[in-house]
């Protein structure tokens, strides 16, 4: 039908600028601020080729997926490929947004780079290489007979690799949440696994206790042991990060008497500047010979509330008795910390980290490394080339409460207190147009604005879980062709604000941001802004 056809709407800039108080705080000489990755980078791995490293993190129902960085230093990161970058590659129709491709481990050996990975309700666990961290890299290989989430490879000094993963335990699960970390070899050739499988993990630290969800496993060597690593007890505030050894690599795996090495769970809950849901680390060693933890943790608010996601965190491993230590007990995960003896001095995390300003001019004939994809796109709706300088987005019927691709380009929320703002061509009739702010399908904010008959209407509508809403709304000349539209956050406060050539106004100013809270939203994901357009027609 003539809706089928409907002109591009035109977006001329798209500005995010991050105003946290706590990276207002000073950064002395060789000092670094966490999280490294701020805003939703979770389920950080890492390894170390030569004299540098490469991290991927989980991306889950967003595309492209599975983003990998690299960095000399630890500290300072830049984005160099997604493993899944295709989109023909995984099919993530039909899945909320906390499926999809779930935590991946990275790995090197002998000149190739492994990922593995668990593609959630979309195919299972697999693996993908390549030669060179910024690709290509190969489609999905899918690790028959592996089941559960969370795998990753162990390459052993003889030349062995292996791969671990968490899955049911043997025989029925003797509590919710009861699950074992599996080993058993692997060939890196044919990238199948290989002979048997066994438990060396059953239920986790001590069985007894009932321990919950073992799961993102990593085997390391040192001093002649096998270290094994496992996050413990769930992504939540009671989350942790617990460590054992052996001297063989298929176990006994004995646990460490000071568990767990990494939680927040044991400190006040009300206290100021809160760190919460720490663990699921990984461990590097550099050339140095110092040891470094990468790990998942959240800023948040008002006890409990983060809209930011689970971040990528830093810090120094202790060596004790030969047990790693990431962080004490009682000890709060610091904003700021001394940097690696190879840390690049003088060098800014911005855009990943600290308080910065983000601009897109869309000058660009390719989309920046930022910007995401709710599911993957079956068509090619975001355009930078047809109106060059500006991002055309050709609008799909769907609207921001699909299980399919809507037309809205995203960007990580990646600051508690952050203006996001964009200038737009009004639309043709039709056609609804504007800037959102999303944690999922079924919870968003989108201000938008559409032709009204003889006016335009601006509307703020909300959606918290089944219950959707027209928060506010504004009507406008129909003369006005050009509008910026404006989203503030402050912990939970939202403000929503239009300028329709004569100055910023308020459409909202208290709009509730715990909406998009992860806490009161479900699901492993932050939440992301940015321009969207929908057809009008399919409603």
């Amino acid at each position: 039908m003539a809706a089928q056809a409907a002109e591009p709407v035109l977006f001329d800039w798209f500005d995010y600028q991050g105003h946290d108080r706590a990276f207002e705080q000073p950064l002395p000489a060789g000092h670094f601020r966490n999280p490294v990755l701020a805003g939703f980078y979770p389920d950080p791995s890492v390894v170390r080729v030569d004299d540098t490293f490469y991290l991927v993190n989980s991306s889950f129902a967003y595309y492209p997926g599975i983003p990998v960085f690299e960095s000399k230093d630890l500290v300072h990161w830049k984005p160099v490929s997604h493993v899944i970058d295709k989109p023909t590659t995984l099919d993530f129709d039909g899945l909320n947004m906390s499926r999809g491709v779930f935590a991946p481990a990275i790995s090197h050996h002998d000149g190739t780079f492994y990922v593995v990975n668990t593609a959630v309700d979309s195919g299972g666990n697999f693996v993908s290489t390549a030669k060179s961290a910024a690709g290509p890299w190969s489609d999905p290989v899918w690790l028959k007979g592996v089941g559960g989430i969370d795998p990753s490879l162990f390459f052993d000094k003889d030349g062995k690799a292996y791969l671990l993963n968490n899955d049911e335990p043997e025989g029925k699960p003797l509590y919710e949440g009861h699950r074992a970390i599996w080993l058993r070899q692997f060939d890196p050739v044919s990238l199948k696994p290989v002979g048997k499988r066994q438990v060396i993990i059953n239920g986790g630290t001590e069985l007894a206790r009932k321990p919950i969800w073992i799961e993102g496993p990593h085997i390391y060597q040192r001093n002649g042991w096998y270290y094994l690593m496992c996050a413990e007890d769930g992504t939540g505030p009671q989350h942790s990060e617990v460590v054992f050894r052996s001297r063989s690599v298929w176990g006994p795996y004995v646990p460490y008497e000071g568990n767990p090495i990494l939680t927040q769970r044991d400190l006040p809950a009300d206290r100021a500047n809160a760190i919460t849901n720490a663990g699921h680390a990984d461990l590097v060693e550099a050339a140095d010979g110092s040891w470094w933890a990468v790990f998942l943790a959240s800023r948040a608010y008002d006890g409990t509330h983060y809209n930011t996601g689970r971040e990528t965190y830093l810090l120094p491993v202790e060596w004790k008795d030969d047990w790693p230590i990431i962080l004490p007990h009682g000890q709060a995960i610091p904003q700021v910390v001394k940097g690696p003896a190879f840390m690049q001095r003088d060098a800014s995390q911005a855009p990943l980290s600290g308080n910065f300003d983000a601009r897109d001019d869309f000058d660009s004939t390719t989309l920046g490394s930022e910007w995401l994809f709710a599911r993957t796109p079956k068509q090619s709706w975001a355009d930078l080339s047809s109106h060059p300088g500006k991002l055309a987005i050709h609008p799909l019927a769907q609207d921001l409460d699909t299980l399919k691709n809507p037309s809205y380009l995203a960007r990580r929320q990646q600051h508690l207190t952050f203006d996001a703002s964009t200038a737009l061509s009004v639309p043709a009739a039709g056609v609804e147009a504007g800037i959102a702010a999303y944690q999922n399908e079924h919870y968003w904010y989108a201000l938008g604005v559409q032709r009204e008959g003889d006016h335009l209407r601006l509307s703020l509508r909300s959606h918290r879980g089944d219950d959707e809403a027209v928060v506010d709304s504004a009507v406008l000349p129909a003369s006005v062709g050009e509008l910026k539209l404006k989203i503030s956050g402050d912990g939970k406060a939202y403000g929503f604000a239009y300028d329709d050539g004569s100055g910023w106004k308020w459409l909202e100013r208290q709009a509730d941001g715990t909406l998009l809270s992860t806490d009161v939203a479900g699901g492993f994901i932050g939440a992301t802004v940015g321009p969207y357009a929908r057809r009008l027609d399919n409603q």
